[in-house]
């Protein structure tokens, strides 16, 4: 998680406050919809050059991490 963490940043500042890439305006919604067009990793890192195939991974843990969350049934 520690990567994550400092791989993922959000400042309400910058982008919306939505999650970002290294303190980059590259946000991580950005790297996943690269993923869901079907992207390689290293096209990933040729349309976006400051990447590093560490973010992309990063990306792809934060994105897991906030969809698995628990659901209490009333």
């Amino acid at each position: 998680m520690s990567d994550v963490k400092s791989r993922i940043t959000v400042n309400a500042k910058q982008c919306g406050g939505r999650p970002c890439i290294r303190g980059m305006r590259i946000r991580a919604a950005d790297v996943l919809d690269l993923s869901s067009a079907g992207l390689t990793a290293e096209q990933k890192l040729v349309e976006m050059p400051d990447l590093e195939n560490e973010d992309i991974q990063a990306a792809l843990q934060y994105a897991a991490r906030a969809l698995d969350h628990p659901v209490l049934a009333a």
